[in-house]
C-alpha cells in the first residue's frame, strides 16, 4: 500500500474538492486523480468517491475507509515523532492526575524512584476531582489518573488499586476528639467542610436520610484546604487517612466502616509510550502489594 496514496485520500476526503486538495498537497490535480484511481484499484475497484454535479463526496465505503486511514496516519506520525525524539533523547513527560491525598507516601516514593532510574522522565501532576480527571483522560490531556470512582464510559479502563480508610478531622477541643472511633450518625449534623466531588458524594450516599446538606458550611477540592478550615474552627471534615497531617488544634478519629476504592484510569485501547506504560504497571503493582 502506497503511503502517499493514503495521505492524498485523507486530504481529499476532508476537502471533497480536487483542486483544493491538490493545492494543499502541492501536487497537480491530474496526479491526485491518478493516485485516487490507483488506490481504488488496489482495493478491488471499490469507489471511494462519487460525483455530485461538479463536486465529489465520499461514498459509504469511503467514509468507512476514511476513519481507518486517518487513524493509521495519526499512529504513523506519532511513531515517527517517538523515534525522532528517542534519537535526540528528548524528555518523556508523564501527565498524571490524582485525587487529593494520593501523592502522599507510596506514590511519591514511586515517582522519585522512577525519575532517578530514568533521567529522561518528567512528571506533570494535576490534583483535582475524579470527574475532572476522567474528562482530562478522555480528552487525552492526561496519560493516566488515580481516581476514587469508576465510570461506565467504555472509552475508559479502570484497574482497582486498593481501599483507603477515612478519618474525621475535628478541633482538638471537640467532645469526641478522644474517641477510638466514630459512627457516622454521631457527627453527620455537625458543621462540615466537604469535598466538591466523590468523597462528599459517597458520604451523602452512605448517610442517606440525614440532614447532611444543611450541615455543609464550605466545599473544597483538596484535603489540605479542608484541614486549613478545620484548624480555623469552621467545622469538621472527613478525609482519607493518608491526608492526616499533624497540626496543632486538630484531632483525628477513625470513622467506623467507611472505605473507598482507588482506581488507575487510562484511556481504553490507547497506545502509550513504553516509559509511560511501564510507570502505570509499577503504580498498579505497588498499590496492590500495599494491601497484602
Amino acid at each position: 500500500m502506497n503511503y502517499n496514496y493514503l495521505l492524498y485520500f485523507s486530504v481529499l476526503a476532508q476537502t471533497e474538492h480536487y483542486t483544493t486538495a491538490a493545492a494543499r498537497l502541492g501536487i497537480s490535480q491530474p496526479a491526485l486523480s491518478s493516485a485516487i484511481r490507483n488506490l481504488e484499484n488496489s482495493l478491488g475497484g471499490v469507489k471511494l468517491f462519487e460525483k455530485v454535479g461538479r463536486n465529489i463526496r465520499l461514498t459509504e465505503e469511503g467514509r468507512f475507509y476514511q476513519e481507518t486511514v486517518d487513524e493509521a496516519i495519526k499512529k504513523l506520525h506519532g511513531a515517527s515523532l517517538l523515534l525522532r525524539d528517542s534519537k535526540t533523547q528528548a524528555p518523556v513527560v508523564i501527565r498524571m492526575g490524582v485525587v487529593s491525598g494520593t501523592v502522599n507516601g507510596l506514590l511519591a516514593k514511586e515517582i522519585v524512584k522512577y525519575s532517578q532510574n530514568n533521567p529522561r522522565i518528567r512528571f506533570d501532576l494535576t490534583e483535582t476531582s475524579s470527574e475532572k480527571l476522567m474528562d482530562m483522560v478522555r480528552q487525552e490531556k492526561l496519560d493516566m489518573a488515580i481516581v476514587d470512582s469508576s465510570d461506565r464510559d467504555r472509552s475508559l479502563h479502570f484497574r482497582k488499586l486498593y481501599q483507603r480508610d477515612f478519618l474525621v478531622a475535628l478541633p482538638a477541643t471537640h467532645p469526641l476528639a478522644n474517641r477510638d472511633c466514630i459512627e457516622p450518625h454521631e457527627v453527620v449534623s455537625e458543621p462540615q467542610v466537604v469535598f466538591n466531588y466523590n468523597v462528599g458524594k459517597s458520604f451523602k450516599e452512605w448517610t442517606t436520610g440525614t440532614p447532611m446538606d444543611e450541615a455543609v458550611v464550605c466545599t473544597v477540592d483538596t484535603a489540605r484546604s479542608a484541614l486549613d478550615l478545620v484548624s480555623a474552627g469552621i467545622g469538621i471534615s472527613f478525609i482519607p487517612t493518608e491526608c492526616a497531617e499533624k497540626r496543632p488544634g486538630i484531632a483525628y478519629v477513625p470513622i467506623k466502616n467507611w472505605h473507598q476504592a482507588l482506581y488507575m484510569c487510562i484511556l481504553y485501547d490507547k497506545w502509550l509510550e513504553p516509559p509511560i506504560w511501564d510507570f502505570v504497571e509499577i503504580v498498579v503493582k505497588a498499590f496492590r502489594a500495599r494491601k497484602s
